[in-house]
């Protein structure tokens, strides 16, 4: 062997003062502690536990991204399918990180058992609604009754189309491009219009008056005319105008017309048939009436009196 050649050895790795200053430094880490009962805890450990935490934690995140990426690229899944997807993986993931962090750091599911049992004492009290609306979310997706591009109207009145049922809430983008959070238990326990469950197809009604002087016929047909003059009222089905009421100023009418995009709102429509209405009542002489009422006056000594008077010649004259 050459005398040049030298061999290293795990004792001189050990004699490295790099080696030994961090065999301190751990020492050191290791010396500030405290015992609780048959438990040692030390400033070493809790530095352990905060880097399997952290690492665990940034693990199970960017798993369950990827896992939500992969979902995503599933092909034959509708909204609902996939968002269920999504949420099902995530909470898989979740709770495999928790599990295999609990492993890592050593802790005894004994001592872990009776601890989750005060711990899930605090959530019931303190997080119930967040895990109800956790549940009542899973619920709305398996059952479809509102899907991620649905068009619903709850019963506060806030309307807009779903975006995306989450944990907690579910994001509902109204008209004005406001975006309203609303709790999933809201959507399950109270009444929701869904104006795209089973169909896009909606109807809308729009009431319009006329004199009873004008031609009912004509004010008719310049309705369905004015409806269709509408780019987003649909020719199938046909919209339609019916006698609502008669009214004690005018003849009440009511123009049905079926569009197929209410995401975009039912304002509008109305605010179109309703001006090119007017337009062709206005060309054809149909009236719309105002409120009026006739005063008949009962025949009363009085009356008689202040008709003589008003009969009488003025004696300036």
């Amino acid at each position: 062997m050459s005398a040049n050649h030298h061999v290293i050895t795990p004792a001189a790795i050990a004699r490295h003062p790099l080696v030994r200053q961090t065999k301190d430094a751990i020492q050191a880490l290791d010396d500030i502690s405290i015992d609780i009962g048959h438990y040692h805890l030390s400033l070493l450990n809790a530095l352990w536990m905060a880097m399997v935490v952290i690492l665990a934690f940034a693990l199970a995140q960017g798993c369950s991204k990827l896992a939500r990426r992969l979902v995503r690229q599933i092909k034959g899944l509708d909204p609902t399918q996939m968002e269920l997807g999504e949420k099902g993986v995530t909470l898989g993931v979740w709770a495999f990180a928790f599990l295999a962090t609990i492993d890592a750091l050593g802790i005894s599911l004994t001592a872990f058992t009776v601890f989750s049992g005060a711990f899930g004492l605090a959530i019931g009290f303190g997080l119930q609604k967040t895990f109800g609306n956790l549940i009542a979310g899973i619920i709305i997706l398996m059952d479809r009754s509102i899907k991620p591009g649905d068009v619903i109207a709850v019963n506060d009145g806030t309307m807009g189309v779903v975006r995306k049922i989450g944990i907690r809430a579910a994001t509902v983008t109204a008209l004005d491009n406001r975006e309203y959070l609303i709790p999933n238990e809201i959507l399950m326990t109270s009444q929701v219009e869904n104006w795209s469950y089973s169909s896009r197809e909606v109807s809308i009604s729009v009431p319009v008056g006329i004199s009873y002087d004008s031609d009912l016929d004509l004010a008719e047909k310049l309705l369905l005319e004015a409806a269709h003059s509408v780019e987003r009222v649909l020719a199938t089905p046909a919209p339609s105008v019916i006698v609502s009421a008669l009214g004690p100023s005018s003849i009440d009418l009511t123009v049905s017309v079926w569009i197929l995009d209410p995401e975009r709102g039912v304002g509008g429509i109305r605010s179109q048939v309703l001006k090119a209405a007017l337009r062709l009542f206005k060309e054809n002489g149909v009236e719309i009436p105002f409120p009026q009422q006739d005063l008949r006056l009962r025949n009363s000594e009085g009356l008689q009196a202040l008709a003589g008077m008003a009969r009488r010649p003025d004696p300036a004259g």
